[in-house]
């Protein structure tokens, strides 16, 4: 009888440990990221009246006769399911979906959570502004002039340096797809003004100089008396000013003598060849490229004393190719320069982040510039991992080593910025849990007063 006086007892008490945990669960419905917690139960060892007997060739066997003492509480699981996610609108929110944690750093010590709420502190450096711990990732580096993020290298403090600038570039390419009308008359030499302008194609593209500076490129292609398929192009850069630019056109060089050269056709109205008047001819497959040069104004002086000139390259487009490349057609003269790779001095005005965690500078000047990319870390065993408040987790000995890597990559979900995951509490789950769990105590209660009153009848027997 007082068997079941302390298997009540326990009863009792592990109900109370599930409600505690139903009560810590309902408490954080509204937690950003939470992992609800599960209670399991096992019942604790039998105490054995009489054993097991094996079957005789008198008689079939005999179950062994056992009473349990009790229950008790087996584990208490965090169950890692998707919560659903909440579009908030700020960009520094980030959500994760599917497997994975964020990694925050204290100093040394690591943590890992699925709450994203993060912000930008005074120095730039992205945190969990609850605690001040810092997200982990990975700054990106200049390489051959392009921003790259090495995920191989150990994460790092991610910083955005908002209001930082972005150098100002001198324009170093400047590609051409223009169609030049098939049609257009040949204008002989001594023409009046009118008649040149009704046979010449102009266009005109903005590039920059070292110091930001704006200029305007002048292309303009005049058909070639005599040579139904030839064009003339000369080039000026700022042709209001081209006695001081000074402009100079080579092929495959930045030794041109003169602003012009000669673009051919082939009977498909593809290029056929480009000639200057220094190099020749050009080579028959491949690319066109012509250097060209300009003085710069208001520039130093180069070591010999001379005027400081900029280079850049005009590109045709490739021989025998209608893509990206300047045509021959019977059709109206269109476009003109489309791409240049310059631009002024600008400041990072904004930031954003992408599916991959990659985080994007916006500058002032329109200019993209990758600033780095946030790591996520995956476990064996999750479940395994242990709390540590402020909702975050550490490893324990179960739960195997961190596996960092970037976002997509061995089982880590993606990443939706502008988004919060919500708690996977459900409520209607666990207000049916806490009836359960109600009722089994007050079953346990009852089985400990039954037994009382059974000791009670015993002890009055002597009366």
């Amino acid at each position: 009888m007082m068997r079941s006086l302390w298997a009540g007892v326990s009863g009792m008490q592990n109900h109370q440990t599930r409600m505690d945990v139903i009560g810590n669960n309902i408490a954080n419905v509204n937690t950003t990221g939470f992992k609800k917690g599960r209670v399991d139960f096992q019942d604790m060892i039998s105490q054995q009246l009489s054993g097991a007997a094996a079957p005789t060739t008198e008689v079939g066997g005999v179950n062994p006769k056992e009473v349990g003492l009790g229950v008790q509480t087996a584990a208490i699981h965090n169950i890692f399911t998707q919560g659903n996610l909440q579009s908030t609108g700020v960009g520094t929110d980030i959500a994760i979906q599917g497997n994975g944690f964020f990694c925050l750093k204290n100093g040394e010590k690591s943590y890992y959570t699925r709450n994203g709420a993060f912000g930008v502190d005074k120095d730039g450096t992205l945190v969990n502004p609850a605690n001040g711990y810092r997200v982990q990732g990975w700054m990106a580096r200049e390489m051959n002039g392009e921003m790259i993020v090495q995920t191989a290298a150990s994460p790092t403090d991610l910083v955005i340096p908002v209001g930082s600038k972005d150098p100002a570039r001198a324009t170093q390419n400047v590609n051409f797809a223009c169609n030049l009308d098939k049609n257009t008359p040949e204008i002989p030499e001594g023409a009046n003004a009118a008649d040149v302008a009704r046979g010449t194609w102009a266009t005109e593209f903005k590039i920059y100089d070292s110091f930001g500076n704006e200029h305007n490129l002048a292309v303009s292609f005049t058909r070639v008396v005599g040579n139904p398929n030839q064009w003339r192009a000369t080039v000026n850069v700022d042709p209001e000013n081209a006695d001081f630019t000074q402009t100079r056109v080579g092929l495959n060089t930045n030794d041109g003598t003169t602003n012009e050269f000669f673009v051919e056709f082939d009977n498909m109205g593809t290029l056929r060849r480009v000639t200057d008047s220094v190099n020749g001819e050009s080579n028959p497959g491949g690319e066109i490229i012509l250097q060209t040069s300009f003085t710069v104004p208001d520039a130093n002086p180069d070591a010999d004393g001379n005027p400081y000139r900029q280079t850049f390259n005009i590109n045709l487009g490739t021989i025998g190719s209608m893509r990206n490349t300047v045509t021959q057609s019977a059709s109206k003269s269109s476009t003109k320069a489309f791409a240049q790779d310059g631009y002024t001095l600008g400041y990072l005005d904004n930031f954003k982040i992408d599916s991959s965690g990659i985080i994007t500078g916006v500058y002032s000047n329109g200019t993209n510039r990758r600033i780095g990319q946030i790591a996520l870390a995956s476990f064996t065993n999750q479940s395994g991992l242990e709390k540590a408040g402020d909702n975050t987790y550490v490893e324990s000995n179960n739960s195997g080593q961190a596996n960092i890597g970037e976002s997509g990559i061995a089982g880590k979900g993606s990443l939706l910025a502008g988004a919060l995951e919500m708690s996977n509490v459900d409520l209607t789950d666990q207000f049916t849990d806490m009836i359960v769990t109600q009722r089994g105590f007050q079953s346990n209660a009852s089985t400990i007063r039954t037994a009382d009153t059974l000791l009670e009848t015993v002890l009055s027997l002597k009366r």
